[in-house]
């Protein structure tokens, strides 16, 4: 089966750390690697990317074709993707810009990387442009130390806690705007914004993704050693179908770009608020002492050393 174009830029930008030759020799070029909207796989892309300050811009281009790229449909639905630039790889947050700093960004673009103002001019289409956040606990900085599964749990829960505030900060930001809208006409639709969209959507994808995980291995592999703390562990997953039936009405509300009902959405937000914090601290009190002490990251399964005298071997002694 012959090669595609992009599976052999990316074999050979996984080759050369990083570097390639042809049509992107000598630019900026990074792996994105997005879950499909409707499939659920994986899929990664070659893309030039521009540098702003410390985001990374990626443009919806698609080489001035009538339609968005597959990619930017899949950020949309699965805002946290992967990025590989050199030798780095690390998990990022695509969030499309829009309005005045969409066009300030995409303005931005054209002086570092002219050839998108042909692509734009070749379409009728909005080029979209997604700013790339670090999706890391520790953002762009150097990640503090780890070294056991109660540092672990610290990490993600004030990752939870910080990104819950900003969506609520972004939130009330966008409210206030609204409500100090002024001028002719009515003021804009109701909608709370592809930022706040993506973050919340992130949010509840990796909310989701932490508490299937610990149920799933967390908390059985503590119960095996301490069998007197089933009720906590049951009190904890009663609280996880809590949060997870909020979280699941929040993702409903963001299914469209727009948001039908902006008051509905911040009544979900408080009540998930309230609902994960107390949930958070209470799992904080009951099982952060039981995981001080075991490492972090788990130690590799150990392999059993063959000798001559196992079965292995004495068949082809």
């Amino acid at each position: 089966m012959p090669t595609s174009f992009n599976e052999s830029v990316i074999e050979e930008f996984r080759t050369h750390e990083g570097k390639v030759g042809g049509p992107f020799e000598g630019g900026n070029l990074l792996l994105l690697t997005t879950t499909g909207a409707k499939s659920g796989t994986e899929r990664t892309v070659p893309l030039g990317y521009v540098r702003h300050g410390d985001s990374l811009l990626l443009v919806g281009s698609n080489l001035g074709a009538p339609h968005h790229p597959h990619w930017y449909h899949n950020v949309l639905a699965h805002p946290v993707v992967r990025v590989e630039i050199g030798t780095r790889t690390f998990q990022a947050l695509a969030v499309p810009a829009e309005g005045e700093r969409r066009e300030e960004l995409f303005e931005h673009v054209m002086r570092m990387a002219p050839g998108y103002g042909d692509h734009q001019a070749g379409t009728t289409r909005t080029l979209p442009v997604v700013v790339l956040e670090r999706a890391e606990p520790d953002g762009w900085e150097s990640p503090r130390e780890v070294s056991t599964l109660a540092d672990k749990l610290i990490e993600v829960h004030t990752w939870l806690r910080g990104q819950l505030r900003q969506v609520k900060a972004e939130t009330d930001a966008h409210f206030a705007e609204r409500a100090a809208h002024q001028g002719p006409g009515e003021p804009p639709a109701p909608s709370l914004g592809l930022q706040i969209r993506q973050r919340c959507l992130a949010f509840c994808q990796a909310l989701e993704f932490h508490h299937t995980s610990e149920d799933a291995h967390v908390f059985p592999g503590i119960a095996r050693h301490h069998p007197h703390l089933a009720g906590t562990f049951d009190r904890l997953r009663d609280e996880h179908r809590t949060v997870a039936r909020i979280q699941s009405e929040l993702v409903a509300l963001l299914a469209g770009i727009g948001i039908a009902d902006p008051r509905r959405f911040r009544a979900e937000l408080e009540e998930m608020s309230t609902e994960l914090n107390a949930h958070l601290d209470y799992e904080e009190e009951a099982i952060l002492p039981l995981l001080a002490e075991v490492p972090w990251p788990p130690a590799p399964p150990r392999t059993r050393l063959k000798t001559a005298n196992t079965p292995e071997d004495s068949e082809h002694a």
